[in-house]
């Protein structure tokens, strides 16, 4: 019997960006060749997107030959490369146990965390346990978040969107230091762990590539949500400056649309602080410029009352705050987010000022 983890690369997609993980058991007396994977889940599933963001999506393992499991890789031309363990015959068994146990009922099933309990962590857990990994040298620098360790798979890929729609999401929670363990929730560092680990004088019989994929070329201009925000802002505060009545009912429509939008986001990001099980979307401060009463402002940008004015006043102090103290705040906001504190600043003032 044989037992081997097994690391697959990055894909195009999103959900593919950071790879994947399995655990492959050759057992040459049955003839069977097994992979089993955590990565699992019912995309036909009804309420599948809102059990996902609430994180309530079940994912289960699922065993399958290693002849089916190959193919999606191959075609989606992602590398997977394989790392024998050197184990003793009774650990292996225990492992193939464990794993077994697993397949059946309700232990099949886990909810997904992205950061504490996914398909890689669950691999993880079990090599902790049973296998002895033991990893006591760290695998990132200093001070590397799980944001950090995100960031680095998404400018890999070129995801400057997802990254900005990530950093949008994702709450202070990612901006917690990894420890060594913590490091190893993504597949590439868990191979990394398995292969310094120090619990054999050699952890790895034998490490080989499996499937072998070039790495794609991918998109260098990590920048460009900031040159769009930034050209929409400056186009902006120019218009507001115009005098005639056409340019102002052009902005009184952008205000509209910014206040709205700005407003959903925050009842978005309170949801998800307070309304999912996910760790990873709380403490979001992102809601100190995605302010949720935005979307009642949005209605009374024209109207001069004491309470509207006193709301911008408000919102001017909040944007200011929010830039003059932005690298000592709790959690790493995108850059891409600047010049729309910038416009959101600008345009409470000018309101204030105006109504």
């Amino acid at each position: 019997m044989r037992i081997s983890l097994l690391t697959c690369g990055p894909g195009d997609e999103l959900y593919s960006t950071f790879g994947h993980t399995a655990i492959r058991i050759m057992d040459s007396t049955r003839q069977t060749d097994i992979v089993y994977n955590y990565g699992n889940f019912n995309f036909d599933d009804p309420d599948f997107y809102m059990k996902f963001v609430r994180g309530k999506l079940d994912y289960f393992l699922n065993a399958e030959g290693m002849i089916d499991f190959m193919p999606e890789y191959q075609q989606d031309k992602r590398s997977v490369t394989e790392q024998l363990l050197i184990l003793p015959d009774s650990i292996k068994l225990v492992i193939v146990k464990a794993l077994n146990e697993n397949l059946i009922g309700a232990a099949r099933y886990y909810k997904y965390d992205y950061l504490y309990d996914n398909c890689t962590t669950r691999v993880r857990e079990i090599l902790l346990k049973y296998a002895g990994l033991q990893v006591i040298r760290p695998l990132v620098p200093a001070k590397t978040t799980f944001r950090n360790l995100i960031h680095e798979y998404l400018d890999r890929g070129g995801q400057t969107w997802s990254k900005l729609g990530i950093d949008l999401l994702l709450g202070s929670t990612i901006d917690k230091v990894v420890d060594i363990p913590q490091s190893m929730f993504l597949p590439d560092y868990l191979m990394k762990g398995v292969d310094s680990s120090v619990n054999t004088p050699h952890p790895i019989l034998q490490q080989k590539t499996v499937l072998n994929i070039g790495a794609q070329a991918a998109d260098t201009n990590h920048n460009l949500p900031v040159y769009i925000f930034s050209v929409f802002a400056v186009i902006v505060m120019a218009i507001s400056f115009a005098a005639n009545k056409a340019a102002r009912r052009i902005v009184w429509a952008i205000d509209i649309i910014l206040f709205v939008v700005t407003g959903l986001l925050g009842c978005l990001f309170l949801f998800l602080w307070f309304g999912s099980d996910s760790k990873a979307y709380s403490a979001n401060y992102n809601v100190l410029w995605a302010l949720p009463t935005n979307l009642i402002a949005a209605f009374v940008v024209r109207r001069n009352t004491k309470w509207v004015k006193t709301y911008f006043s408000i919102c001017s102090f909040i944007y200011a705050f929010t830039l003059i103290f932005w690298p000592l705040l709790p959690q790493q906001f995108n850059i891409a987010l600047i010049p729309i504190l910038i416009l959101l600043l600008f345009r409470c003032w000018q309101l204030r000022k105006n109504n």
